[in-house]
């Protein structure tokens, strides 16, 4: 049986799946989950310590030598993809407070935009794009877990944060970033933890939810997920396109949310108590628009692609035409 190959063909499928999986079982007999030991360790309990370890392994894949036009890229994308969701998630915050508004709340918005799905990126600049646009990512990893929605939620002034509590968040991140750059060899190490562990955090996390809420969030997962692209494209493309003078190809590639962020809205929920009561909900959402945009993200992409142009484009074109130069 190819149960991986299966689950890799859905969008974000290795942290989606398991995700529904848990909250079924959760639904279906709880109890199998509390047999306690190493198997509800594992399967129920576990989520913080696999969410430390996934970021750990992210944090050790960003390069901070990476310099000149890669960092120039990533650090214009990286602003203006933090921006798309903490200038819409402000204005929602102070126009209709904590509930939000038509079902999207602060931190479901902030959650879902301040993120991308790096994969994805690399994939769509695989095809679309330079090498410089590829080093971008190692700047914009930084955003492929929960420190820009914490920062932003503390700058919009709807959470108050402990320091240390922020710092305990974030603090796997930071020894991965610093292990990662001191000796490439532990990033190699650690590269493969970052797909490894995010089954089974997902899992711990789908336990924790209520079936039923998920069910009912689906349209407000699909309406956030729209949002996700609508805004994120609104500051990303044009930055990409008046500040860095490129197509806007590299903007479009980020209008995605990343499959990791399915956990934000649980690390939020610890690090900002008052914000527990909407874990639930934020968490059923997110995971909704991880497909969402992931479905979308690509045709945004190749529609920026094909009307503004894109080093892949370029240089068919150049053999295009020095074919036809050749056959005169």
């Amino acid at each position: 049986m190819k149960i991986l190959k299966t689950v890799q063909k859905i969008p974000g499928g290795l942290m989606v799946v398991p995700l529904f999986l848990g909250a079924i079982i959760n639904f279906a007999c709880p109890q199998i989950l509390d047999i306690g030991g190493m198997t509800t360790a594992t399967f129920k309990t576990g989520s913080s310590a696999f969410i430390g370890a996934s970021l750990m392994c992210v944090g050790s894949q960003i390069n901070i030598t990476k310099i000149g036009e890669p960092l120039k890229r990533g650090a214009v994308l990286l602003i203006a993809k933090f921006l798309a969701g903490f200038i819409p998630t402000l204005l929602v915050s102070h126009i209709f407070g904590p509930t939000g508004v038509l079902g999207i709340t602060p931190l479901m918005l902030l959650a879902a935009v301040t993120n991308s799905n790096g994969g994805m990126y690399l994939g769509l600049m695989t095809n679309f794009g330079d090498e410089n646009d590829l080093g971008a990512q190692s700047l914009l990893g930084i955003n492929d877990g929960p420190f820009l929605t914490l920062l932003g939620m503390g700058l919009a002034g709807l959470a108050s944060f402990d320091w240390k509590a922020l710092l305990g968040s974030v603090g796997t991140l930071i020894v991965g970033i610093i292990l990662g750059n001191i000796d490439h060899d532990i990033r190699d190490f650690l590269q493969p933890g970052i797909m490894f562990t995010l089954p089974f955090l997902s899992f711990c996390l789908g336990t924790g939810l209520d079936l039923k809420n998920i069910v009912t969030g689906g349209a407000t997962g699909i309406f956030l997920g729209v949002l996700v692209v609508v805004l994120t494209a609104i500051f990303t493309i044009p930055a990409d396109k008046f500040i860095l003078k490129r197509p806007g190809y590299a903007g479009a590639a980020i209008c995605t949310t990343a499959g990791n962020a399915v956990a934000t809205p649980a690390i939020l929920g610890e690090a900002a108590p008052n914000l527990a009561s909407q874990v639930e909900a934020a968490t059923a959402a997110v995971a909704t628009a991880v497909i969402v945009t992931a479905i979308l993200c690509p045709i945004v992409t190749s529609f920026v692609a094909k009307k503004f142009g894109c080093p892949a484009y370029d240089r068919k074109k150049a053999e295009e035409n020095g074919a036809k130069e050749k056959a005169q």
